[in-house]
């Protein structure tokens, strides 16, 4: 079996979905590693670290790809009308595995199928036991989270911690994080570690839990209406508008005494929830500043511009894009290791090919197109 790992071709990527440590352990499989020239780069992996463990390196995405019958990728590939059709270099029958974003990019996953590509959505890993060394989102939320709060300090003209010195007092930076999923909580855990107060806020009451045991200070809502509020597979549900509305007025005695916010707060396939409005913004300290996660789908902040660190009113809003790429040499091998622990299970050692297992619930839960066809039912419901 031959395993294509191409370079990443969207902006703002530095990742790659392979690590030298992975790559030894496929080869030790016996699965041919092709790995184009260069993809690891921004991640500090050289074409050398990988030919050390027995990869073989590839000119270009069109020979790496194009007799593979397995592609591993951090992000979906490129199609016709974004330049580089990285599908179309893909063999009929072959297999796919990478962040799809396949709920939102449905015309991506239209063409995944017309091209005979069998392709895994990794973001729709389903969360149970078993599956947690796969799930992509965990891994990379929780440097996202780590770095969101990196990114917050550097552009802060404050210290974090209190500081007492002969001159005087410094006092704690507050820090306010918006959704406890495994990004807020790296956030909460991380400017706790530097010192911060923290608060933190989550539709779901069972993080109240999480964010105490991290030092930090839960702020609740409602907390009846925060009891419906979780589906069953982990994710925060979307909130009715009389929330989002009791939510304004509470936290917006808050935002007035805080330095530094955070917002995490995604709902799986949908925009991203309004939580920090343009006059909530404006009451806040001058020299504050607000790391918006869920810039990518619209943004947790009215005032939140993808890409761009702007100022408003004295208030930093960070809308920087891929916050795990910015730390891509940890992010890398492990996004390559739960690529690999998918793999596993579904390997057979005698073929020294994949086996997939139809019944197994991380393989009916990923797969969005098979046989020529979209597969999944969140997107064949969706199409109808």
């Amino acid at each position: 079996m031959k395993l294509a790992v191409p370079k990443e071709r969207r902006p703002d990527e530095a990742r790659v979905a392979i690590s030298p440590e992975v790559a030894k352990k496929l080869v030790g499989l016996g699965v041919e590693v092709v790995v184009e020239t260069g993809a690891g780069l921004g991640a500090d992996v050289t074409d050398a670290m990988l030919q050390d463990v027995g990869a073989t390196i590839a000119p270009d995405a069109k020979a790496a790809l194009g007799d593979a019958d397995l592609v591993w990728k951090v992000q979906r590939p490129m199609t016709a009308d974004e330049g580089t059709d990285e599908i179309a270099l893909m063999k009929r029958g072959a297999t796919l595995m990478c962040h799809l974003n396949a709920l939102t990019e449905k015309g991506m996953v239209d063409a995944l199928a017309s091209a005979g590509v069998a392709a895994f959505a990794m973001e729709l890993m389903p969360r149970i036991s078993r599956a947690q060394s796969m799930d992509i989102l965990s891994s990379q939320a929780n440097l996202g989270g780590y770095k969101a709060v990196i990114e917050a300090a550097n552009a802060f003209s404050r210290a974090f911690p209190m500081m007492m010195t002969a001159a005087g007092t410094v006092p704690p930076a507050r820090v306010l994080v918006f959704g406890a999923g495994v990004a807020g909580l790296q956030a909460v855990a991380t400017a706790k570690r530097m010192g911060a107060v923290v608060l933190a806020t989550d539709v779901r009451p069972a993080t109240r839990e999480q964010v105490e045991s991290l030092g930090g200070k839960f702020v609740t809502v409602d907390e009846e209406m925060e009891k419906q509020a979780e589906t069953e597979g982990g994710y925060a549900k979307e909130m009715p508008p009389e929330y989002f509305e009791k939510q304004k007025q509470i936290v917006s005695e808050h935002l007035k005494k805080t330095d530094i916010v955070i917002t995490t707060a995604l709902i799986p396939g949908r925009p991203a929830p309004k939580l920090v409005t343009a006059e909530q913004v404006k009451s806040m300290k001058k020299g504050s500043v607000i790391v918006d996660m869920a810039v990518e789908t619209g943004g947790n902040c009215e005032l939140s511009e993808l890409g761009k660190a702007i100022e408003v009113e004295g208030v930093k809003i960070l809308g920087y894009p891929n916050l795990p790429s910015r730390v891509a040499a940890d992010a890398s091998p492990l996004f390559a290791k739960n690529l690999l622990n998918f793999l596993t299970p579904q390997f057979d050692k005698e073929a020294k090919s994949l086996k997939l297992n139809w019944e197994d619930e991380t393989v009916k839960g990923t797969c969005v197109t098979h046989d020529g066809k979209v597969v999944h039912p969140k997107l064949v419901e969706g199409s109808n």
